[in-house]
């Protein structure tokens, strides 16, 4: 995972998913790291490959578009709320950190705003838990190979 990175990974807690061919692709990290710093990014993606897709969906703006896909009323609104609420009882499972209480990731539970938070947390949950994450991994694995190599033909979230 250091290798992925370009850098020492820090507190991880345990690869949280794999790709296909069994690579660690999402780490866990500590709610506090060692010089007890909070953080609340639980779920990181480290596939350089992953990464690299995420990236291209956040230069091209899609977190605009589907911030309106959450927003009360919204047809993935519950679903992204079950996502914070799980999110955080996954972290809470590694430590508590009162400093985080109810700070998840990714703009949960009401905006988009890192899709590598929220990717890396549907990696590590599973289809149907994060509709962002699931999105993000299905516009990704539908427009490239490698993608689809690594995660498979993602299933996009069905609106509600």
């Amino acid at each position: 995972m250091s290798q992925q990175l370009g850098r020492p990974v820090r507190d991880v807690v345990g690869v949280a998913a794999r790709t296909l061919d069994g690579t660690p692709a999402v780490v866990a990290t500590a709610p506090r790291l060692a010089d007890g710093t909070p953080f609340p990014t639980f779920y990181y993606l480290t596939h350089p490959t992953l990464v690299a897709a995420i990236s291209r969906l956040e230069a091209e703006g899609v977190m605009r578009g589907w911030t309106a896909l959450v927003e009360p009323g919204g047809p993935y609104a519950e679903a992204f709320a079950a996502a914070h609420a799980a999110y955080l009882a996954d972290r809470a499972a590694a430590g508590d950190v009162p400093e985080l209480a109810g700070v998840s990731a990714g703009g949960m539970p009401v905006r988009v705003k890192c899709l590598h938070a929220l990717a890396g947390h549907a990696l590590a949950a599973g289809p149907g838990v994060n509709p962002i994450g699931d999105l993000a991994l299905a516009e990704a694995a539908a427009a490239e190979a490698p993608v689809r190599a690594l995660v498979g033909r993602w299933p996009a979230p069905a609106p509600r």
